[in-house]
């Protein structure tokens, strides 16, 4: 319902892929964040003070740092949504992946507080008293953050982003650990064992496994991690179904935050046709890209020779060639270039990351296999990796 009524109140909310729609969309759930981590604060707190229990007002610093987090979401939105200027001409996208950043080492923070209290608790126990209202507070905060993991979830899966998929995390780390709460609470009003502290301590040890995931989740769009095999294999797709497109590669994505990427393809055409032609299909490469992907594409055009027959045949060979050493293994740009007595296979071999044979390897084996098959050609290799993960 809540979801409903704030895309009622985005112009164009479907458009997701509008810097303005995506950051009015983060703005809004981080605002209902604040609103409904500081209710469950307050609640938390009176309910600890009146029972005791170090995990009940633990709990209740957890919502607060919730509170937090969503204020630094919110900062991160705003930031993100400046326009580009002459310092960064690429925009302020990335500011969204700082504010994700923070919201996971907070959370790292908190599993080692509460680690810290759940040891003190174990070293010296503290009776924990426990009455209806308790039990209804702590129910009440366990249903209202499964809704906000769902609520988080669902826009931060809506627009792509981040931060607030790290937001939707932590509350589901909030609903384990006031489940273990009310567990514990319960378990020693009904027989005395005092297990606060070793449920804190479980607890702890969850939310630390789970925000050094988001620690590493936030930092490698940062770092420059490569994208998406789903992103990459559309983006071939569509290369590939405009007129005289032979073949792409090279492709490479730059991340300047969620909606900012900036990308550069090679895309081979025959090397016969009219170049004013086949610039004009460049052309309405970018420009499709741009207006259908919010992708700032720049193509550059590899002519390929398509009427000479022994092209085909031979690059067919040498890509097998390459197969047999290592099945990720590609070959592109290739051409002929004819001598007097030893003619050239000029290409470049894009192998994959972590392989057994080093690249001179790789070329000293396609050397050889092609001099067994055709005595009369050497190759001229161009050894790469692909920046794509899969070439």
């Amino acid at each position: 319902m809540i979801v409903k009524w704030i895309e009622s109140r985005i112009p164009n909310h479907e458009n997701v892929k509008d810097e303005r729609v995506r950051g009015a969309y983060g703005k809004a759930a981080s605002l209902v964040g604040i609103g409904c981590n500081a209710l469950l604060c307050v609640g938390k707190l009176a309910v600890g003070a009146l029972s005791g229990s170090v995990a009940i007002t633990a709990d209740a610093v957890n919502n607060l740092s919730d509170a937090s987090s969503s204020v630094i979401s919110l900062i991160g939105f705003k930031l993100a949504d400046k326009p580009a200027d002459e310092e960064h001409p690429y925009g302020h996208g990335r500011y969204e992946y700082l504010s994700g950043l923070m919201v996971a080492v907070m959370i790292l923070v908190i599993g080692l507080e509460l680690l810290k209290s759940s040891v003190q608790k174990i070293v010296s126990p503290e009776p924990i008293s426990a009455n209806a209202v308790t039990v209804i507070v702590l129910a009440a905060s366990i249903a209202v953050k499964l809704w906000m993991a769902s609520f988080n979830r669902r826009i931060g899966r809506k627009i792509g982003s981040k931060t607030l998929e790290a937001t939707a995390d932590d509350s589901r780390n909030d609903v384990i650990s006031t489940s273990a709460v009310l567990l514990a609470t319960l378990v020693a009003q009904m027989t005395g064992l005092m297990i606060d502290g070793f449920v804190g301590l479980a607890v702890a040890a969850f939310i630390l496994i789970s925000g050094f995931s988001l620690v590493r989740e936030t930092i490698d769009p940062m770092l420059g991690s490569v994208p998406s095999r789903e992103q990459v294999e559309a983006i071939r797709r569509k290369i590939m179904s405009y007129p005289g497109v032979l073949g792409t590669h090279d492709l490479m994505v730059h991340d300047y935050g969620p909606g900012r990427q900036f990308a550069s393809v090679h895309v081979e055409m025959s090397a016969q046709e009219n170049p004013i032609v086949s610039h004009d299909v460049i052309d309405s490469i970018e420009r499709d890209f741009l207006r259908d992907e919010k992708l700032h594409l720049v193509v550059h055009y590899d002519p390929v020779a398509t009427d000479d027959p022994r092209v085909p045949v031979m690059r067919a060979f040498v890509a097998e060639a390459a197969k047999r050493i290592h099945p990720e293994i590609t070959v592109h740009d290739f051409r002929i270039v004819p001598g007097t007595t030893q003619s050239s296979l000029v290409f470049d071999c894009v192998t994959p990351y972590g392989m057994a044979l080093n690249p001179w390897e790789v070329r000293a084996r396609i050397c050889d296999a092609v001099a067994a098959e055709y005595p009369g050609y050497r190759c001229v290799i161009t050894m790469e990796h692909g920046f794509t993960g899969a070439q």
